[in-house]
């Protein structure tokens, strides 16, 4: 399960941090949020980023 925390510091400026999101999938949750809040976006990757994405996928076979 994914976590956002938003920091706002004494001078306004806003740093998001994702937990629990591996891959580009973090830039993904944030998106909205930092086009909502307009102004220059920095990105730091943490080492989750770089991390393969995990997937959750169902294999069905038919019974012959």
């Amino acid at each position: 399960m994914e976590e956002i925390k938003v920091t706002i510091d004494e001078q306004g400026n806003v740093k998001i941090t994702v937990f629990g999101a591996s891959g580009p999938s973090c830039v993904k949750l944030t998106s909205e949020m930092e086009r909502l809040l307009g102004g220059e976006v920095e990105r730091e990757f943490t080492s989750e980023y770089y991390q393969q994405e995990k997937t959750v996928g169902t294999t069905i076979k038919d019974k012959v």
